[in-house]
């Protein structure tokens, strides 16, 4: 960029944000984006399937380490599986307090004790999430302080995608998701819904009180009842914790300073539409 070998970027690194900031030959576009970086337990699997221990793990982990050390600024902890710049987000719904005494009362009180469980840590960058193997080691850190030893892997990212979504499937895995179409479906039903356990439900988590509500939205053609129904299935995910819901990122994307009408994709794409270079 600085060479002026390129003319734009995509998924900087955060560190390089401030010199970009600061360089006379770069733009810096950002906005706040459609996406969600979480960490998705196996529901299907002991001890995983008990909401309580997915619960005091969610409670275990720093987010605001993470924020500091793999975002750099460029994110905001998440909630809710949905980004706040999305209609229906719940704005009254209430986060896991990162508290570690709590969390090992809770995992004691679960019956769970010398915990050992697999993190997964995507090979490659992505919006919402700069740098997973970051990310997945200070969450290590964060669980040994509450009794739970970590080991993380990795795969391929082909591999790493194919092997994920598989049902029996050993640890947690950080993924994250950039909505397609602005519609709180393609968050809630696409990556929380019965039908994509075995998909791209990574949490293989299907819980018929959320699939009910999220079922009934997607047949109502009024907003306001459909904001109210999505409401409601955020506050039955918070309550089961199928997923540490960890962050939603600022997007950047570096332009040179000749490239003009550059706007970026909410929904993640790279459009060349209508740009040019002066």
């Amino acid at each position: 960029m600085k060479a002026g070998e390129c003319h734009v970027s995509i998924y900087p690194n955060p560190a390089d944000l401030d010199a970009m900031k600061k360089d006379p030959d770069i733009q810096l576009p950002q906005q706040e984006g459609l996406n969600v970086g979480y960490l998705a337990y196996n529901t299907l699997v002991a001890p995983f399937d008990n909401p309580k221990v997915r619960k005091a793990l969610n409670m275990g982990i720093n987010k605001q380490a993470i924020l500091d050390s793999v975002f750099q600024g460029a994110g905001k902890a998440a909630t809710a599986p949905i980004p706040p710049t999305m209609w229906s987000y719940n704005a009254n719904l209430k986060d896991d307090a990162f508290d570690p005494e709590a969390a090992k009362k809770m995992l004691a009180d679960a019956g769970v004790k010398d915990l050992k469980m697999k993190i997964w840590a995507m090979p490659v960058q992505r919006p919402y999430n700069p740098n997973a193997r970051r990310m997945a080691e200070v969450i290590q850190a964060d669980f040994k302080n509450i009794g739970v030893e970590v080991e993380i892997v990795s795969f391929e990212w082909g591999e790493y995608l194919k092997r994920s979504k598989e049902k029996d499937r050993d640890g947690a895995v950080l993924l994250g998701w950039t909505g397609d179409n602005g519609d709180p479906d393609n968050f809630l039903a696409v990556l929380l819904g019965c039908d994509a356990v075995g998909g791209s439900n990574r949490a293989q988590w299907c819980h018929q009180p959320f699939e009910d509500i999220i079922q009934k939205a997607k047949r109502v053609s009024d907003s306001a009842e459909r904001t109210k129904l999505y409401e409601q299935a955020q506050v039955v995910f918070k309550e089961q914790a199928p997923w540490a819901t960890i962050a939603h990122s600022v997007v950047s994307q570096p332009i040179r300073k000749e490239v003009k009408d550059w706007k970026i994709d909410p929904f993640g794409g790279t459009i060349f539409y209508g740009v040019d270079v002066e």
